[in-house]
């Protein structure tokens, strides 16, 4: 069955154990919660912590993933790895599990040239048959590709194959430049968190990938978006924007999220697997909570 592939399609973060092992309980009452919130879709990505997982954990979750969403939205499968070799066997075992599309970033050992990476996303989209979505993650790792690259890859397999997630400073400019280099052909998704999304949806994106834990409100700014309604967007952007921009790396990404997953009652334990970059102290935690307490005002106002 084809699925569409937009709006909202959150990260979800990936559940513990006190023993570190993932918990599949608690993932799958995450997963109901996205899609009852209004969810798109799913993805499987670096908030999930795939960076931290074995190929076996990774191959499962996407597996379990794809089953759980299965006639309720998208699912997008992260495969991105250090080889081309590696990331092509993870495109094709996620495409079997029945992802809707693929996602990859560059490797992350390894500075590659742009004719390394043409390679190596070729690769990725001749063995299978699903989208991809060329993640330029530079936010976090690696380094930024260029508007002319990636509307190269577009252009070679055509834009019902090639979408693109960029992350890369400046947002909105670096968008733009890549909606214009391509004749607006461009399937671009959103990438920051919600931070930017007001500007992006302005800027012709067709969907947002924020993570799981501020669902509530990504969803309804959306939909306002959608309807032109700006008030309310800003009004909701506002108060998250200011609580995304306390993230300033994956690990606090992951912190905040967590903490706030466990606030909302989705889950039991802010368990993130180490060694981490970055860990809650009191005064963070406290300006965590009052900002979300903000957006859910924002949220349920008329």
């Amino acid at each position: 069955m084809t699925v569409s592939i937009s709006g909202v399609l959150p990260v979800f973060q990936t559940p513990y154990r006190e023993d570190e092992t993932i918990d599949e309980e608690v993932l799958e009452h995450e997963i109901n919660w996205l899609f009852e919130c209004g969810a798109e879709g799913l993805t499987l990505a670096m908030v999930s912590e795939v960076l931290r997982l074995s190929d076996r954990e990774r191959d499962d979750l996407a597996a379990t993933v794809c089953r759980l969403a299965q006639g309720r939205g998208s699912v997008i499968i992260s495969v991105g790895a250090e080889s081309s070799r590696l990331a092509e066997e993870r495109a094709r075992r996620a495409e079997q599990a029945g992802a809707s599309a693929l996602m990859a970033i560059p490797p992350v050992s390894v500075a590659v040239g742009e004719e390394e990476l043409r390679g190596y996303f070729t690769r990725i989209l001749r063995c299978v048959s699903i989208p991809l979505v060329v993640q330029d993650a530079s936010g976090y790792v690696g380094r930024p590709m260029s508007i002319a690259f990636q509307a190269g890859l577009l252009e070679e397999f055509g834009p019902e194959r090639v979408f693109f997630k960029p992350e890369a400073s400046p947002i909105g400019p670096r968008l733009s430049a890549l909606r214009d280099a391509t004749g607006g052909k461009a399937r671009i998704f959103e990438g920051t968190g919600g931070i930017a999304l007001v500007d992006s949806f302005q800027r012709g994106i067709v969907g947002t990938m924020p993570g799981a834990d501020l669902i509530t409100a990504l969803v309804p700014l959306w939909r306002a978006l959608q309807a032109g309604e700006m008030e309310k967007a800003c009004r909701i952007h506002e108060p998250l924007s200011a609580l995304i921009s306390l993230q300033t790396s994956l690990d606090g990404f992951l912190a905040v999220e967590k903490h706030l997953l466990c606030r909302q009652g989705i889950f039991r334990n802010e368990i993130v697997r180490g060694p981490r970059a970055f860990v809650l102290d009191p005064e963070t935690r406290h300006e965590v909570d009052r900002l979300f307490d903000r957006i859910q005002e924002a949220v349920s106002l008329p």
